[in-house]
């Protein structure tokens, strides 16, 4: 930009904003001053007059070149000042996720890969765990009462809720391991799953929220340091690797993932995949997922959200049902993963 003469600027620091990728640069703001010739100090501005090359307070006769810079110096802060505000408060027509509150988004997709059946479309609810925090509730530690998600959340004051995993024949206890604080769920450590999602640490240095790959990490190290645990069927590895065995049969599908900036991601999707093709659609999302583990699938599946006005429930369906049939009711299940705002703290 070629200045007028007589003014000088300076350019603030970028801004930041989280978007879908981790942080994208805001256009830094440039400030225009007026340059002046070494004048005395103004005591009624507090001015100090700072030389020719900085800026200052001026006694300027107020004639038509003073009035013209003066002008020219409104026009540019108004131009500056708008850019920077509308760079801040739009959402780019590229950016999938809708902001609900602060750290809070939803995002629905269409991937490439279409489903057999139905619409596709894919819903995420996104969580920033340094503003929410993660609950893992349990029949088993709560009178034996299953519940839909919804009911789970209205019950507990959650904002979402999800399965927590796939449940056995008792329909009380988790597959895999599960535990919450002092309350064991299912003690066996399965060999057959290769996932742990981990969180309320026990340790400030740890995140938040994990997905513990047992093929990557040292579970055993790891296990005592947090005092949630829930076992589940590895789907996308610690490499962003497709770990799912190839198969035929498609189900609708709740997934728990974390991406490559430490968030939550709630994954669902009512139309029907199977897992292999689903984690292949997954990465091939613009939500830059680093691991995901399957969580339930088919009838039982159900995601429920509700904050700021904004509210929704995702019930599996069956094969059957096209995406013009009439969805069935949300099933009753016994574990489910919940978000709940942490009281205000500072971000670092």
């Amino acid at each position: 930009m070629t200045w007028p003469r007589g003014l000088g600027y300076i350019e603030a620091p970028r801004l930041s904003r989280q978007d879908g990728t981790g942080t994208a640069g805001l256009p830094g703001i440039v400030i225009p001053f007026i340059l002046c010739p070494l004048t005395p100090p103004i005591p009624a501005l507090g001015g100090t007059g700072r030389g020719p090359a900085g800026p200052c307070f001026c006694n300027v006769w107020m004639g038509k070149e003073f009035m013209r810079r003066i002008t020219v110096l409104l026009v540019i802060l108004a131009a500056v000042t708008g850019t920077a505000l509308s760079s801040h408060g739009a959402q780019s027509k590229d950016d999938p996720w809708r902001e609900v509150d602060r750290g809070l988004y939803i995002g629905e997709f269409t991937p490439r890969e279409k489903s057999k059946v139905n619409d596709s479309k894919i819903t995420i609810v996104k969580a920033d765990p340094r503003v929410y925090s993660f609950k893992l509730f349990c029949a088993s530690e709560h009178g034996k009462i299953k519940m839909t998600a919804k009911e789970w959340c209205q019950k507990h004051n959650l904002l979402s809720a999800i399965n927590a995993g796939m449940y056995q024949e008792d329909g009380i206890r988790n597959v895999g391991y599960m535990k919450n604080f002092g309350h064991i769920n299912n003690p066996k450590l399965s060999a057959a799953y290769k996932a742990v999602l981990a969180f309320n640490p026990v340790e400030s240095v740890l995140p938040e929220i994990q997905i513990i790959d047992l093929k990557c990490q040292d579970f055993e190290r790891l296990r005592s340091k947090y005092q949630t645990l829930v076992q589940n069927i590895r789907m996308i590895s610690c490499r962003q690797e497709n770990v799912w065995t190839k198969q035929d049969k498609i189900w609708s599908m709740a997934v728990f993932g974390i991406d490559k900036g430490g968030n939550a991601l709630l994954i669902f999707t009512e139309s029907p995949y199977s897992g292999y093709d689903f984690a292949y659609v997954l990465l091939s999302l613009p939500i830059s997922i680093y691991n995901a583990m399957y969580l339930e699938g088919g009838q039982q599946a159900n995601l429920y959200f509700s904050a700021n006005d904004v509210e929704f429930e995702r019930i599996g369906r069956p094969i059957s049902l096209d995406v013009s049939d009439r969805v069935p009711a949300a099933r009753p299940i016994p574990n489910v993963i919940g978000i709940a705002k942490r009281p205000k703290r500072s971000i670092n």
